[in-house]
């Protein structure tokens, strides 16, 4: 009737969401990520021949491999980037269930694979770790949690949040895998701190983690085999830390060249935990100096971004992934230099692995999601109006 009277009404012309994606993403965040990926890629060739000449499989077995994962991982980020952070969250929120679930079944259908903690599930033609999933979805569920918590009527969100940290932390613990879990606790405290926690409570979460390092190093071999080994003055030459650290020595500023590193035939895990240590023989200091900027130009850049952001879920989702993003890379060439005790992480984008590259490349989408530019105004614009 109503067009009838007044003639159909015109449609509106949408605008296109390639382009839309584009102008608004942080193109210096991805060209950072694809970056990285391109050195692992190098540094991939340089590492996983001996590893593949042992196992009989052709020199770039895994060079191949990585190149699918990558792919996978990268489209991954690109599809995720163009969501919305409403759909970006439900997607998280039922990802997140599935790998709880996942995760306390690992004791009955996990393996170790002979490392001594039950964190992957054998496919046959591949490994799953459910941790390296679990992380960006309790990110995105803690940070809804949180940002209920400051509406009116709204649920304790931040006890909730706690809760489900604290049985995460603990599962994980059972395993044993300590990293991710100090990734994911580290990770939530960082949202709860930027939600306003108060100071006294942040310091004493920190204080009880004394009690509970000092029950795990009594109660742990795994455990307290790597903090002995850490704090042990002499580095055995024949460890991985002695062969990551004699590696870098060798290396100096400007490595030994291409493909002529050594130690690559002596690491087991080169192409992984310990691959910053192949960057720095072959290619000097002057390559990871180039990969220490990229990592800094993606946490900084996301961080810039989520201060300009009013939305107080956004805001905390994206600095829980950033964080958690930041701290692994610190974390793992922290290792290589004997810096930290040995944690078996990964260095995002640039180490070889299945899990670790298709979860890394969700939640950097997730991030490049929540930091794409939106036209909502700016954090500041409220502050200059509260104070006039």
């Amino acid at each position: 009737m109503t067009e009838m009277v007044y003639g159909a009404l015109p449609s509106q012309a949408r605008e296109p969401v390639l382009p839309k994606w584009w102008q608004t993403l942080d193109k210096w965040t991805m060209a950072s990520i694809v970056m990285l990926f391109l050195i692992g890629l190098m540094l991939g060739m340089a590492a996983s021949p001996p590893l593949a000449a042992k196992n009989g499989f052709a020199p770039f077995h895994y060079v191949q491999k990585q190149v699918i994962f990558g792919g996978a991982a990268l489209l991954a980020m690109v599809l995720t980037s163009m969501m919305s952070p409403q759909l970006v969250r439900r997607l998280a929120v039922m990802g997140f269930a599935v790998t709880m679930v996942a995760l306390a079944l690992l004791p009955v259908f996990g393996t170790d694979f002979g490392k001594g903690a039950t964190r992957w599930y054998s496919l046959g033609f591949a490994s799953l770790q459910p941790s390296e999933f679990l992380k960006p979805g309790f990110v995105v569920v803690a940070a809804w949690l949180m940002a209920a918590n400051e509406e009116i009527n709204g649920p304790p969100g931040r006890r909730w949040s706690f809760l489900l940290m604290m049985t995460i932390v603990f599962m994980l613990a059972m395993q044993p895998d300590f990293g991710q879990a100090c990734l994911i606790l580290f990770g939530w405290s960082v949202m709860y701190f930027v939600s306003g926690a108060p100071m006294l409570l942040i310091g004493g979460i920190c204080l009880s983690l004394i009690p509970v390092a000092n029950f795990a190093y009594n109660n742990s071999e795994h455990f307290a085999r790597r903090i002995d080994g850490f704090l042990d003055r002499s580095v055995d030459p024949t460890t991985q830390i002695g062969y990551a650290t004699e590696a870098i020595r060798e290396g100096g500023l400007f490595g030994v060249g291409v493909g002529e590193g050594q130690v690559k035939w002596s690491l087991p895990d080169a192409h992984t935990d310990f691959i910053i240590s192949v960057a720095a023989e072959e290619y000097g200091l002057i390559l990871v100096f180039a990969i220490m900027i990229l990592y800094a130009t993606i946490v900084l850049r996301s961080y810039f971004r989520l201060m300009r952001e009013r939305d107080p879920f956004i805001r905390l989702a994206g600095t829980g992934l950033v964080a958690i993003f930041g701290v692994q890379a610190l974390v793992n060439m922290g290792v290589a230099v004997r810096l930290l005790p040995s944690k078996g992480m990964t260095l995002p984008f640039v180490s070889y692995g299945g899990s670790s590259l298709i979860a890394g490349g969700i939640a950097v989408g997730m991030i490049l999601a929540f930091t794409r530019s939106r036209p909502q105004g700016e954090i500041s614009d409220i502050l200059r109006g509260q104070t006039r």
